[in-house]
């Protein structure tokens, strides 16, 4: 199980340090509540992980190297988050993700988030990002209608059993990220795989069961008919698949 660290909080608008290394395999979340960082040497090594908050809109590196299947998350946020590396050097299955959130009962599906990434040197096999939106949330499931009374002995009559509620629609599921790349003229783009899917659409809520009719009920002097069966509800809608994002390359 990964090892969880925290990175001191800083409170500056500006903050610059010397160097930042996330040790392979660990969990790293950057505590800065400073917008713009500045890094002369940022390393994540193998299959460790460095988590960028939603307050950063800027991080400035010197030298970027990031180790096989190395990670860097972005947490989803409104505004454009620019990275700028002077030097970068990216293993094999090295990943930076900008997914949106899916959705839930309590609040939308959330983006992906627009990178400006800016890579002036630039050695790696393959330059990965994942930018696609969040899911949509699912609809809510209609209630089961409750079942009818038997009747008595001696009056009354069994009763209808209750109709099922319908279910509710699926929530639409959000955009892919804008992602800006300002790459080396040599830089193939056959090795450039970026993914700015819309999120799924949420799946539809369904029915209601119909609720039973009360029982028929016989008695010596009086008997009761069975009551009528109430309706089901009618399923929700899916929702709508988010839009696609957009990207734009620029040659340095």
């Amino acid at each position: 199980m990964r090892k969880l660290m925290l990175l001191t909080a800083l409170f500056s608008p500006l903050v610059l340090a010397d160097s930042l290394s996330v040790a392979p395999h660990s969990v790293l979340r950057l505590a800065s509540k400073a917008s713009v960082v500045h890094l002369e040497h940022l390393e994540v090594a193998e299959a460790a992980t460095l988590v960028l908050p939603a307050s950063l809109v800027e991080l400035k590196i010197d030298q970027l190297t990031l180790g096989r299947d190395a990670r860097i998350s972005v947490v989803s946020a409104e505004d454009t988050l620019r990275i700028d590396a002077t030097r970068a050097q990216l293993a094999e299955g090295s990943l930076i993700t900008a997914t949106g959130a899916a959705g839930s009962y309590e609040r939308a599906a959330r983006p992906g988030r627009s990178l400006d990434l800016r890579l002036r040197q630039l050695q790696a096999p393959l330059l990965s990002i994942d930018a696609r939106g969040g899911a949509g949330a699912p609809g809510y499931v209609g209630l089961d209608g409750a079942n009818g009374k038997a009747g008595g002995c001696t009056w009354g009559s069994a009763s209808r059993g209750a109709n099922g509620d319908d279910g509710g629609n699926g929530h639409d599921g959000a955009a892919g990220g804008r992602v800006h790349l300002a790459l080396p003229a040599d830089y193939p783009v056959e090795q450039i795989k970026v993914r700015l899917d819309g999120g799924a659409p949420g799946v539809a809520g369904a029915a209601g069961k119909a609720g039973q009719g009360g029982a028929s009920k016989g008695c010596l002097v009086y008997r009761t008919e069975a009551g009528a069966n109430g309706r089901p509800g009618v399923a929700g809608q899916p929702g709508m698949a988010g839009a696609e994002g957009e990207l734009s390359v620029q040659r340095l």
